[in-house]
Order: structure tokens, then C-alpha cells, then sequence
């Protein structure tokens, strides 16, 4: 399926969502083969991106990407968001489209004025739409949720606000504030919404197997279909939904020898960008995932959980993990439970 954000043509309707320490350039290379149509960077500050910090313009602006990629800025200042993202596209004119968070609910962000808490204000939330539009000649994005709490849900407005100042697509995660990632999204009070809207809506939350794709479609009528945590330990999730709103094809879940293969190649990805520290680090939170859903794979969870330090070791599990248990395909579970250590979805 063709659709497009702006002038920017996607081919697909699978965009990676950002995740706060988990959607680097490493991560983003490895997933996009699976069926991305584009793909978001994890949050990056608007005052990070002005001020130029290494960090800021090593791990978050500067990069390439063989799929369209946009970058996601943080802020509450008009002004400085329209900087920032001006001067992000100095840095990496590669950079297809600016997302801008309104839907983060992770407190420190919300203290800073950021995320979520800019939904208080949804003519504020426009002004942000319209200064960033005057500064940039590339789409431009926001990602949304409901409301603030079920008695202040205002999502409409803020809608209404963001397109009429020329957003370009909206993303609309259907919980709010307070629900952060528990629970099951309110699909019902969004059905439709995609006939009321004049531009591309992209749908997220809960996005962890092919039915709940199909389903969060067939309820909203969106193009875009965004799988952030849900694809963690799970790649094929991301072709599965490729896959069947090209062809209607139900792909079956991947094998056990399948996903050893994949977990090793994300271990190069992050490798290749980071020092075997950090990057072992991340696959000790990542590694496990990958064999959740599986008879007999608890003891081997805990083990890459705790006993990935090396490639070397990594590699050791995962070979006598598909001895095992290769044959074994992954089985539909929640990923919920997989993330109590904390991963915030951008």
C-alpha cells in the first residue's frame, strides 16, 4: 500500500515507533529489512539539537537510513522546537519528516513542560504545528494520546489544532496520561476516526500481534500502523503485518532457530554503534525476548538476562538454545510482561 505523509511516499503501513533507549540507529538498521515503511528516533530534546551536544547530534540526529526516517523532538517552546528542527536538518538533511512528542507520559517529561502535558493546551500544541512548518520544508508530525485523565480526554481538539496548523499525519496512541502503557487502549472511542480527519492517521498501542493490527485498522480506518514494543524480541511481527495488508497472507509465528539468528544480528547492529559494554547491556534486556513465548525457554530467559556478557557468551546460549528448542515457533503471548523492567515508548 502507497500512502503519504506531506510529499513524503511511504510504501507499507508499518512505521517503527520511538522508544526511549531502544530505537538507536542500530536497532532502527536491524528492524527496517523486516517490512518498515519509516521509522522515528527515539525522542531527542529540542535543547540537545540547539546546543549541539555530542551526544545529541552523535546518537540521535546524525545518522542514514535505507527506509524514510523522522526524527522525534521534545520540548514546550515553539520557538525553540522550530530551532531545533531547522537545525537538525542542517546537520542531517536525510532526515524525511519532524515528530513532535505530545503524547510522552513519562514524568520528567511532563515536568519539563514536554510530552503529554502539552495536550493541556491544544492551541499551544498548534502554535508548536505552525513555527515548526515556517521553519522546515520536510513533513511534519505529532504523536498524540487521548488526554490527560479519562475526565480530560481532549484529543480532538488537540487534533483539530495540529491539522488546521498544517500537521502533516497525526499518530494517536488511545490511552491517556495516567494509563501510561497499562490496560487495554480505548479503540472504541476513536472507531472511525480516520473518516474524520483530512490527513494520514497512524495508530499505536498494544500493537503485539497481527490481529491486534488488524483489529486497531479495521476500528479506526488508519494507514499507518506503529509497532514499537511489540516488535521488541519479536522482528517478525513487523513482516507478519507487512505482509497481510499487501497479500492477506497469515504468515505463521518464527521459529525458535529463527530467532536465535535474529537476536545474534541485533547484538551486531548495537556492536557496531556502541562499545560491547553498553551494547551487551542492552541485549541483556533485549536477548530474552526473543525466546519468550516458548516451552521450556524460562531458565534460558533468566541466563541471557543475566549471563550475556560477551558476544562470544551470547553466542554460546544461543546455540545450545536452538539445539533445544529451535524447532519449537514462538507462541502469541503479551509482551507486557516482558517490559516490568521499564521500557517507556517514546
Amino acid at each position: 500500500m502507497m500512502w503519504k505523509i506531506g510529499d513524503l511516499e511511504l510504501d507499507g503501513r508499518v512505521i517503527l515507533g520511538p522508544m526511549a533507549g531502544f530505537t538507536s540507529r542500530g536497532y532502527r538498521a536491524f528492524m527496517e529489512p523486516f517490512g518498515v515503511a519509516a521509522s522515528v528516533t527515539e525522542m531527542t530534546s529540542d535543547m540537545g539539537v540547539i546546543y549541539g551536544t555530542d551526544r545529541t547530534e552523535s546518537d540521535y540526529v546524525t545518522f542514514e537510513s535505507e527506509r524514510p526516517t523522522g526524527l522525534q523532538l521534545f520540548g514546550h517552546d515553539p520557538e525553540c522546537l522550530a530551532k531545533a528542527a531547522a537545525k537538525a536538518l542542517e546537520i542531517n538533511s536525510s532526515i524525511a519528516f519532524i515528530d513532535v512528542n505530545m503524547g510522552c507520559p513519562v514524568p520528567k517529561i511532563s515536568r519539563s513542560g514536554a510530552g503529554c502535558v502539552l495536550m493541556k493546551d491544544p492551541k499551544l500544541c498548534g502554535d508548536i504545528i505552525r513555527q515548526i512548518k515556517r521553519s522546515v520544508d520536510v513533513p511534519v508530525t505529532a504523536k498524540v494520546r487521548l488526554g490527560w485523565t479519562m475526565a480530560t480526554v481532549n484529543f480532538r481538539d488537540v487534533l483539530d489544532e495540529v491539522i488546521s496548523a498544517g500537521a502533516d499525519a497525526v499518530c494517536l496512541h488511545p490511552r491517556t496520561r495516567d494509563e501510561r502503557y497499562v490496560g487495554t487502549p480505548h479503540y472504541d472511542m476513536i472507531e472511525g476516526l480516520r473518516k474524520e480527519l483530512s490527513v494520514p492517521l497512524i495508530i499505536s498501542g498494544n500493537i503485539y500481534s497481527l490481529d491486534d493490527a488488524i483489529t486497531a485498522v479495521d476500528v479506526t480506518g488508519a494507514e499507518g500502523i506503529m509497532v514499537a514494543r511489540g516488535g521488541v524480541g519479536n522482528p517478525y511481527l513487523i513482516t507478519q503485518i507487512d505482509t497481510y495488508f499487501r497479500e492477506g497472507i497469515r504468515l505463521e509465528n518464527p521459529t525458535i532457530s529463527q530467532q536465535t539468528h535474529w537476536c545474534l544480528a541485533l547484538a551486531d547492529h548495537l556492536l557496531g554503534e556502541k562499545d560491547a559494554v553498553e551494547a551487551m547491556a542492552k541485549m541483556r534486556s533485549m536477548a530474552p525476548k526473543f525466546i519468550a513465548g516458548c516451552d521450556g525457554c524460562r531458565e534460558y530467559r533468566y541466563l541471557l538476562a543475566t549471563e550475556t556478557y560477551s558476544r562470544d557468551t551470547l553466542v554460546d546460549l544461543l546455540m545450545e538454545i536452538e539445539h533445544y528448542l529451535g524447532d519449537q515457533r514462538i507462541h502469541i503471548y503479551n509482551f507486557l510482561d516482558c517490559f516490568k523492567s521499564g521500557t517507556d515508548e517514546s
